[in-house]
């Protein structure tokens, strides 16, 4: 029987999300197949292995996976070949996996941290590697590389903390002779819409800008526009495939945090989107190119925006760790293609596999 570690919690501002897809995949992982340690990563980064996974109620996020703070454990990346093991300091006491499943959104989960460590510790794990995971989360970086590559993005200003605490002034006059408004201000570093702000005119710029550098250094602004809010799942890691599009017809402002995870009205999910089938086989050719040039493997959710006054299409952004709760767009999207959450699961712990024999050998040392 496989042993598989599901890393959840963290220290991002998406730590309560990850509770809440961590008790999905917990609950739907063939338990014939797979045997479950479940660690818990608090806010403060200090990592605990659960005596057993424990789904409690939540008020907000319907189910999440309890992280229960016992114990001081240490890991040890180097105990047995390809396998990952923590130890409980004092008692001794030591448990092994074999394989990671990182249900882990944003900062430090997502970002290619955790991935930095899983490499060093020659252990198989699902999703992209270090640069898929970086740069994917990196909404300034990964615009820059598929703008270059021809697939279009929305337009953005890159601002700084630094500069905007010296200049902000004039960084003002930029982004408003620039974009007008209204804009949106985003952390460069963050997903799940935490951090970002719909930003109507200059006497809330100020304010927008800076709730978006509360959760990293770097905030990128982008121009409002009429569109449609579009999804596709991708799956795989040498030959990828798409899904089917999913439709957010949020009933807020935007789709916000709320909207995703504490509003269970806040938006609508529409599978499969209605559009014109040509526009459908472009957005889903987009979606897997994408995924390719930003050295994506395992999974990823490529999301899209359609302009709705001349049909444009824009990448937005792709989540390499997208949200996997019940109400996550990622399983849905594969379930309307007859692909059940266990066997999806089943895939992307197959895919971690393949990944790690295909790239095992570049670990050798030359004799």
């Amino acid at each position: 029987m496989i042993t598989v570690g599901i890393l959840y919690g963290g220290r991002s501002g998406e730590h309560d999300v990850s509770c809440c897809s961590a008790a999905s995949v917990v609950s739907h992982l063939d338990a014939s197949r797979y045997s479950v340690v479940a660690v818990g990563i608090d806010v403060d980064g200090k990592w605990y292995v659960q005596e057993k996974p424990v789904i409690i109620d939540d008020k907000d996020f319907g189910k999440k996976l309890k992280i229960e703070k016992t114990g001081h454990w240490l890991v040890n990346h180097y105990e047995d070949e390809n396998r990952l093991t923590f130890y409980r300091q004092g008692s001794g006491k030591k448990v092994s996996v074999d394989v990671v499943f990182p249900v882990l959104h944003g900062s430090f989960g997502e970002d290619g941290t955790l991935q930095g460590l899983l490499e060093l510790a020659m252990v198989p794990y699902v999703g992209a590697g270090v640069l898929g995971s970086s740069v994917g989360m990196d909404k300034d970086v990964a615009k820059r590389i598929l703008r270059d590559e021809g697939i279009p993005v929305v337009p953005w200003i890159t601002v700084y903390d630094a500069d905007w605490k010296s200049n902000s002034e004039k960084i003002t006059e930029n982004i408003v002779s620039t974009f007008g408004f209204p804009v949106f201000a985003k952390p460069a570093n963050a997903g799940s819409s935490v951090g970002v702000t719909r930003i109507s005119d200059a006497a809330s710029l100020h304010d927008g800008i800076k709730n978006a550098f509360r959760f990293d250094v770097k905030v990128i602004i982008e121009p409002g526009i009429q569109c449609r809010e579009i999804e596709c799942a991708v799956l795989g890691n040498r030959s990828p495939e798409a899904s089917p599009l999913g439709e957010v017809v949020p009933v807020h402002e935007f789709y916000s945090y709320e909207a995703k995870y504490i509003d269970a009205e806040g938006a609508e999910l529409k599978i499969p989107a209605e559009m014109d089938k040509q526009l459908e086989e472009e957005i889903r050719a987009a979606a897997i190119r994408g995924y390719q040039v930003l050295q994506c493997s395992g999974l990823a959710r490529v999301d899209f925006f359609i302009d709705t006054t001349n049909n444009s299409i824009y990448l937005n952004e792709i989540n390499t760790l997208p949200g996997f709760t019940s109400i996550s767009m990622y399983p849905k999207l594969w379930d309307y293609m007859g692909v059940a959450y266990s066997e999806l699961l089943d895939r992307l712990l197959q895919l971690a596999f393949e990944r790690f024999n295909e790239r095992k050998n570049i670990y050798n040392v030359i004799d």
